[in-house]
């Protein structure tokens, strides 16, 4: 937990890794319980980012990072899935995988597409760091495999 002084003090690149935190958690959410884009995002900026919910504080995040993460994976899912699917082991399905990893692995593909100012290995230890938050060992290796093999295709330098 962090008291309202250290919470305006975050770094913007802290506030980044917040948001992409909460971009994985507004897609699970909304892959899990069918809320839209425009609720969802509304009420993480308005109830969860930088606010205290039930004793846990959420961390103070970039809200514009947030929206673009989470309105861009739904706006280009039909062109993410495929390239996820195709980046992962033979005869595995995205299908296949857990709610949580799907927004990962669509999240950090999202980012190594559109945002080439943030540095691969800034996007993929982000990534992995949110599914090492979740999972023990098999789910971030995944992540860091697949998202690694998707920043070779599309950043081949």
């Amino acid at each position: 937990m962090t008291n309202d002084s250290s919470a305006k003090s975050v770094k913007p690149a802290n506030q980044r890794g917040a948001a992409r935190l909460a971009a994985v958690q507004a897609l699970y959410q909304m892959d899990v319980g069918g809320s839209g884009v425009l609720e969802v995002v509304s009420e993480y900026e308005t109830y969860r980012l930088g606010q205290e919910i039930d004793g846990d504080q959420y961390l103070k995040a970039d809200p514009s990072w947030f929206r673009s993460i989470v309105s861009g994976v739904v706006r280009d899912q039909l062109k993410l899935d495929p390239m996820i699917t195709k980046a992962l082991q033979e005869g595995w399905t995205l299908s296949r995988l857990d709610s949580t990893v799907r927004a990962i692995l669509r999240s950090g593909t999202f980012e190594l597409i559109e945002r080439k100012d943030v540095p691969i290995a800034v996007i993929v230890n982000e990534y992995v760091e949110i599914a090492q938050a979740f999972f023990e060992e098999e789910e971030p290796r995944l992540v860091n495999a697949v998202l690694d093999r998707i920043a070779k295709q599309v950043r081949p330098n």
